[in-house]
């Protein structure tokens, strides 16, 4: 009896997930296409014509876990929906066992202009005007003050994240983000 074959969004979706099975097993360093095509049982011509590079692959292997987790809820309270999906985005990238793939991905961009743009494109850009439109809608129904500064606080809110997570490596927790939410809605929040 022989195996049906994969195809179109079956086939995608198995090399995805053994790039991030190889991905923790071996690291991001010493992943190959030639590996994930063995063991997803495709030619790397068939990976090749998905993604241009290892980085592109990752990028969307890791972008495939949580893509609607990251969307922002509108519950009335701006400072809520904030942390609800912070929450999200911290459990997904910072987290065992991807965060050091994402690490890697974050690197593998300082080099490679393709992923760099990617990474944008695809995750920071959209984040930030999913948040930047939940801070309008906010600031509209009077929950933060007229002149809140949207860019101020998207710097603020990204900086020490990506810090933790890229630089110093340091956990990125739930406390550190209440901690984050707490100083920048106590120096930026609805004025009296």
């Amino acid at each position: 009896m022989t195996t049906p074959r994969r195809s179109g969004p079956d086939l995608t979706q198995a090399i995805m997930r053994t790039t991030l099975e190889l991905g923790q097993e071996l690291g991001y360093a010493r992943l190959s296409i030639e590996a994930i095509a063995a063991r997803a049982g495709v030619g790397k011509h068939t990976v090749y014509r998905r993604w241009p590079s290892k980085g592109a692959l990752m990028l969307d292997s890791l972008l495939s876990l949580s893509e609607s987790a990251l969307d922002y809820p509108d519950t009335g309270d701006v400072i809520a929906d904030l942390r609800r999906q912070i929450y999200e985005a911290v459990d997904l990238l910072a987290g065992a066992p991807f965060s050091p793939l994402f690490r890697a991905l974050v690197g593998e961009a300082q080099h490679d202009p393709g992923v760099a743009t990617a990474l944008n494109e695809r995750f920071i850009a959209p984040q930030a005007a999913k948040t930047a439109a939940r801070l309008k809608t906010a600031r509209a129904q009077g929950q933060l003050s007229p002149d809140f500064d949207l860019d101020l606080a998207m710097a603020i809110l990204s900086g020490p994240l990506y810090f933790r997570l890229l630089i110093t490596q340091e956990p990125l927790t739930r406390d550190y983000v209440d901690r984050l939410l707490d100083t920048l809605f106590a120096g930026m929040g609805p004025r009296p």
